[in-house]
């Protein structure tokens, strides 16, 4: 199995996008039994918060489940 982990500064945009594409990307391959992804942050400046509108908005308009 392969695990991937996503980095970036606070973990609720660029990080956990990139982790629910490669997800999609996966699953959409046949392989997300084989992958494990994940996301992170360097900071615990953003802790407890959601997901920004934007980010959530071009998940949804790529149809990416998150």
């Amino acid at each position: 199995m392969k695990r991937i982990l996503f980095v970036c500064l606070g973990n609720i945009c660029r990080s956990p996008m990139a982790e629910f594409l490669l997800r999609d990307m996966a699953a959409s391959q046949g392989v997300a039994a084989q992958v494990s992804v994940d996301s992170a942050g360097t900071s615990g400046w953003h802790d407890g918060e959601d997901m920004p509108v934007g980010t959530a908005q071009t998940l949804d308009t790529l149809h990416i489940h998150y």
